[in-house]
């Protein structure tokens, strides 16, 4: 070999285990969802009841958001959102699936599942799903090399919910618990499903660890959602009630997590989000939890409808114990995944969440807040900075205030007054002409990109 060829073949050689070594500092990635957790249920967001030392330290040895939103304040399309870095109305999905449901996210759609595993990554789903409870809406045909858990809300059958009409009449099956496809269980002791995820996580981790595959663990866990269960060894042991115990033991799952991962000498590799689908069902009264100084809760578009906590740890790469007042949007974790992982990402479709990097990794302040609040298939609310206007509307409002309407725009300062407690819409008709110029522009610019279906969908009742 000439020494021109020996050169090229050892530059060759050099580049090549260059490549290797980038991918194999890809982080694995764990997202854990809560569903139904408030934005002021955690004692690293201000509650003084319920424990939740591990999500804390967890806050400590990372980043913890206080602008951070769902993009939905309900549970199927905040899910949708999250997985597809697109606002719910793109796909279709704005309201709350039911076990009757025929439809799920549509096929078109792609999710974050579907983009790591393009790039290598082992996939799990393990926990409620609520994107579809027939088999081609499974996880497994939507990226997911596995799954385990139960396809719909925990509250979704006559044993749980033994008033509402279509559970009354047996029009729905008994709940069900999957692995993969198949049905395991029926009606599964739910005080268990807690610990039965946390189990599930950490051997799927092993198993990734062991075939020295990057890994992406996706754990919706079915609680704080009602009705509420906690294992013996958490029941009655929390200050904040049943409620409180059903949190406690969250928060010992994830501490769980990150034990796991410091066991297998993985955590310095592994990006691990802790967040929330929506913020808390108020309507439960003391089994419902707290959006702590926001307004309202679950089913509102509301600050405390849609902000949600989110915390990030990335030991050596995310900078530890920061508060950031960076916003951010559940949509934006997909974006930011591809990024981290070198994962590709379709340009065929507009994406709503954007690259978030900067914010984790150099506590960058990010960009200018924007937020288009969406229930169902209506816009609800805007924000563009600080400023956040409720369109006017004729029906009632959502949330616990039903009988409440407004039929002029309603404006907040959020740096301000992040309770929505004062209207300052008549002292600043020029940020109401903004907003509603850019509320226009908004809704124009979805032509062409909506599922029609989006606005046939209907609320159960």
């Amino acid at each position: 070999m000439n020494r021109r060829s020996f050169t090229a073949a050892l530059a060759a050689g050099l580049l090549g285990r260059a490549f290797a070594n980038a991918a194999a500092r890809r982080p694995n990635i764990v997202l854990i969802l809560a569903d139904d957790l408030g934005y002021g249920d955690l004692g690293c967001y201000g509650n003084a009841e319920i424990r939740t030392p591990s999500i804390d330290r967890m806050a400590s040895e990372g980043m913890r958001f206080t602008s951070f939103y769902a993009a939905s304040p309900v549970c199927s399309p905040s899910r949708a959102a999250l997985l597809t870095g697109r606002l719910p109305v793109r796909s279709g999905v704005t309201r709350v699936l039911s076990p009757v449901d025929m439809r799920g996210l549509p096929g078109r759609e792609f999710t974050i599942a579907e983009m790591l595993k393009q790039a290598g990554y082992a996939t799990a789903c393990i926990g409620k799903w609520h994107l579809g409870r027939h088999r081609w809406h499974l996880p497994t045909r939507r990226g997911f090399d596995h799954y385990f858990g139960i396809p719909y809300s925990n509250d979704m059958s006559r044993r749980n919910s033994p008033h509402h009409p279509l559970y009354r009449l047996r029009m729905v099956p008994p709940l069900p618990l999957m692995r993969d496809e198949k049905i395991i269980e029926r009606e599964p002791d739910q005080s268990q499903l807690t610990r039965r995820y946390t189990e599930e996580s950490l051997g799927f981790i092993r198993r990734s660890v062991a075939a020295k595959r990057p890994f992406f663990l996706y754990l919706p866990h079915t609680f704080p959602h009602n009705p509420l269960h906690a294992s013996d060894r958490f029941l009655g042991k929390s200050q904040g009630g049943l409620y409180g115990d059903v949190v406690e033991e969250l928060d010992w799952s994830t501490g769980e997590i990150l034990r796991g991962l410091r066991e297998a000498d993985i955590e310095n590799d592994t990006l691990v989000f802790f967040t929330s689908d929506n913020g808390p069902w108020l309507a439960k009264g003391e089994e419902g939890g707290s959006p702590g100084p926001l307004r309202e809760g679950k089913g509102s578009t509301w600050e405390g409808g849609v902000r949600v906590p989110f915390i990030a740890r990335w030991p050596g790469r995310i900078p530890k114990a920061v508060v950031t007042p960076a916003f951010g949007t559940l949509m934006d974790v997909m974006p930011t995944c591809a990024d981290l992982t070198g994962a590709e990402l379709p340009d065929d479709r507009v994406y709503d969440g954007q690259n978030i990097s900067s914010v984790l990794l150099e506590n960058a302040s990010g960009r200018e807040p924007l937020m288009f609040y969406w229930y169902q298939a209506r816009l609800r609310a805007v924000r563009k900075g600080p400023w956040k206007m409720h369109l006017a509307s004729n029906q009632p409002a959502t949330g616990t205030r039903a009988a409440e309407r407004h039929h002029q725009p309603l404006l907040f300062n959020l740096d301000r007054d992040a309770s929505e407690s004062l209207n300052v819409a008549d002292s600043h008709p020029e940020i109401i002409s903004e907003l509603a110029a850019l509320a226009n522009r908004h809704r124009k610019s979805l032509r062409g990109d909506v599922s029609p279906l989006a606005f046939l969908q209907r609320p159960l009742r």
